[in-house]
């Protein structure tokens, strides 16, 4: 049986492993990959397709592959949205490779600058709307009524039209206004900036502190701040942006948030993808505070606050947001397993793993990992030795994982929760010394045998 011949080039394919620093991949990788990628391409091309036919058109555009990207959930390329069609020159690298590039236009600088700047086209989107209420049409702007409805007719379209038109309809000076305005009362807006100055102020006074207490008890119970969740949302994610060397700021963003989610009458839905850059950015991020070892404490501790409210986020979430677990749990454990990140990356890279999925996914992607993650544990404490703090409360990190697995107060059947001595060599072997021997020497039998048999079904995969 002939294999199937195949269409995208596979040199391509070691092209772009090369330039990511894979020096040299099996036939056999190279053909996966090369059959992923005429797939991947294919199914592009069958979306951006669909875009040409609803378009009525018979000529695939960049706006279609841009569009077909969009529904695939990959980000679309930057720099192609041009209307015009692209001219593609021919050069030859020697007998049967050619080499196809894009002709670039030349323009004429003093034209290009003189030249008046083109309006911002406006992106297309899609509403909803009542029509009609019981027979009755809603007086809305997006139901217009006869007379506009009359004039609108009268306003010039397309290229060709008769601009004279516009000015009897008494449209000479359209501009686009957004149909809804955001209006907010004053009374709220006294709230926010209240709620504001009261969290960010960080008088060790006790009646500051109770204020402080007050304004989150606030938000986590008041039901009538449902107009402030999206500025709330905004506020937070720029103190978080621009706080990085503050961790007080960072910690009241991380309580605000932690009260916007708590708050039983607010919808949060539409906001998630928001809401959660500046927790991940409490939990994953190279430098928060400082970096001094009495402000070290406060760091793992922000990073505990947040890990936890990745948890709640992901859980409470999860319905509304499909993608919302994994895309988290992937970055999660990129951060985990990449050496070049520090130990307070890893560490709140533990955490967030673990208050995702609790027991489940520390058995299916934290176990398995352990071993590989040794290097980079021997690796911080050859730099910076056994006592180091930071060093130290990743690998309690980790400890605390693998515990979680099971719950070390229950006995086993004949009454006696201790490990055997056949355990310890297998447990090593599996998570590696520095982790498997501080497992082993908990002595806990239960643990034990969660743990191997985590790895007896990793073995089946």
């Amino acid at each position: 049986m002939t294999e199937s011949k195949l269409v995208w080039n596979p040199d391509n394919v070691r092209d772009v492993a090369e330039s990511v620093g894979i020096s040299s991949l099996n036939e056999e990788a190279v053909r996966s990959l090369s059959q992923e990628v005429e797939y991947r391409v294919g199914q592009v091309i069958v979306e951006a397709m669909r875009f040409m036919h609803q378009g009525k058109r018979t000529i695939l555009g960049t706006q279609d592959i841009s569009q077909a990207l969009r529904v695939l959930d990959v980000e679309p390329l930057y720099g192609y949205e041009s209307t015009r069609p692209l001219r593609f020159g021919e050069a030859s690298l020697g007998p049967g490779q050619p080499l196809f590039y894009i002709e670039d236009e030349e323009v004429d600088f003093e034209k290009l600058i003189n030249a008046p700047l083109p309006k911002v086209p406006r992106d297309m989107s899609l509403t909803a709307h009542w029509l009609s209420i019981e027979g009755v049409q809603p007086s809305i702007p997006q139901n217009p009524t006869t007379a506009e409805a009359r004039a609108t007719e009268l306003v010039p379209k397309g290229p060709g039209a008769n601009p004279s038109l516009a000015a009897l309809a008494g449209n000479d000076n359209v501009s686009f206004k957004p149909l809804v305005k955001h209006v907010v009362s004053k009374e709220l807006i006294l709230f926010f900036d209240k709620i504001r100055s009261a969290i960010l102020d960080d008088d060790p006074d006790p009646e500051t502190i109770v204020l402080r207490e007050s304004a989150f008890e606030s938000v986590r119970q008041d039901p009538g701040l449902h107009q402030l969740v999206p500025y709330f949302i905004n506020f937070a994610a720029e103190k978080v942006t621009h706080s990085l060397d503050n961790t007080f700021v960072l910690r009241q963003m991380m309580e605000l948030t932690a009260a916007l989610i708590s708050n039983k009458s607010l919808f949060i839905d539409p906001y998630v993808a928001s809401l959660v850059p500046p927790v991940l950015t409490c939990l994953l991020g190279h430098k928060l505070g400082p970096e001094t070892p009495e402000d070290l404490k406060t760091q793992f501790q922000l990073r505990d606050l947040a890990a936890s409210l990745i948890g709640q986020i992901s859980r409470k979430y999860a319905e509304s947001s499909h993608q919302l677990r994994p895309r988290l749990a992937r970055t999660c454990l990129k951060y985990f397993l990449d050496p070049s990140r520090s130990p307070g990356e890893h560490y709140g890279a533990i955490n967030g793993l673990s208050a995702l999925g609790g027991p489940a996914v520390v058995r299916s992607v934290l176990l398995p990992n352990i071993k590989p993650f040794e290097y980079i544990i021997t690796k911080s404490i050859n730099e910076r030795g056994q006592n180091d703090e930071s060093v130290r409360m990743v690998i309690a990190a980790i400890m605390k994982a693998v515990t979680s697995i099971t719950d070390t107060n229950l006995t086993i059947t004949n009454g006696v929760n201790g490990a055997t001595d056949d355990d310890g060599p297998m447990i090593e072997e599996f998570l590696g010394s520095v982790i498997g021997s501080r497992v082993v020497a908990l002595g806990d039998r239960n643990l034990n045998k969660a743990i191997l048999e985590s790895r007896d079904k990793e073995a089946l995969k």
